[in-house]
């Protein structure tokens, strides 16, 4: 299992309008690249531009499994997901959906293909809620639940927006640990982010803000001057950047609001009554 991700001159955009160009990039078979900025920076963008759901602007983007033949297979997930409010439908039957399109919608799953449901929950730490109703659960679990379906697709390509979103410390570190063990497994990974410290562990950083501001190994890209001009304000204290960011949380399509400030890790991303409860 590889897979390589070529992008030349592409433009992402919807309608013929471009919301980022002047991407240029190359990822081999166990790196990770992190795409940061903003909400309606066009992370998301190029996130569905790279799963095959909308065509380039201009240029390419190429997904190109590493004999050269045939598919390269590819688990995208997507920023919002039905949470199972109107069907009572269990925890491990949203995870074996990762297994569908290795087996179709009436085909059914053989002993591997439970087992690799069995691993991809234990990574997550949701094997305890197997039998739990999605509906019942709280933001945070339901994420790691749709990220353990991301897992056990075992793809070549994973593409994952805002993986952390409603994530609590703990979870965010399993989710890291994860993601190295996928890099040693051979994916090439790419997720849209708000976060530098998540940013800081990939292989690449592409920072947009309806452009490319920087583009390159952490250290090179997530500079005070680049971050500056992607989120607003940063000034750097004993951890780390601290953003000062005016436009979290509202489309710049529509207009900065308030500044508001972020700490070292940006883009937690705890919306009230949304995140992990542990009871």
């Amino acid at each position: 299992m590889s897979a390589t991700i070529t992008c030349r001159g592409l433009s992402v955009g919807y309608g013929g309008h471009p919301v980022v160009d002047g991407i240029d990039l190359a990822l081999d078979a166990g790196q990770w690249l992190a795409v940061i900025g903003t909400n309606g920076s066009g992370k998301s963008t190029l996130l569905k531009t790279l799963a095959g759901l909308i065509a380039p602007i201009a240029g390419s983007a190429a997904v190109i499994p590493g004999d050269g033949r045939g598919r390269a297979t590819v688990s995208y997930l997507s920023q919002s997901h039905e949470q199972g409010f109107l069907l009572p439908i269990r925890s491990r039957d949203v995870v074996c959906m990762g297994r569908w399109p290795a087996r179709g919608l009436t085909g059914r799953l053989r002993r591997d293909d439970q087992g690799m449901v069995d691993d991809a929950m234990a990574a997550m730490g949701i094997t305890d809620l197997a039998d739990q109703p999605l509906g019942t659960l709280s933001g945070g679990q339901c994420q790691r639940v749709h990220l353990a379906q991301a897992l056990c697709r075992r793809a070549d390509v994973l593409l994952l927006d805002e993986p952390t979103a409603g994530l609590d410390a703990a979870s965010r570190e399993r989710y890291l640990s994860v993601m190295d063990s996928e890099r040693e497994r051979g994916s090439v990974i790419v997720t849209a982010t708000h976060d530098v410290r998540e940013a800081q562990r990939a292989d690449l950083v592409l920072l947009v803000a309806e452009r490319v501001v920087a583009c390159g190994p952490p250290d090179e890209a997530l500079t005070a001057d680049a971050l500056a001009q992607a989120f607003g304000v940063v000034i750097s204290d004993a951890t780390g950047p601290v953003v000062i960011d005016p436009h979290h949380g509202h489309d710049h399509h529509h207009g900065p609001g308030a500044p508001h400030v972020r700490g070292p890790v940006i883009g937690h991303d705890h919306d009230h009554g949304h995140g992990e409860h542990h009871h």
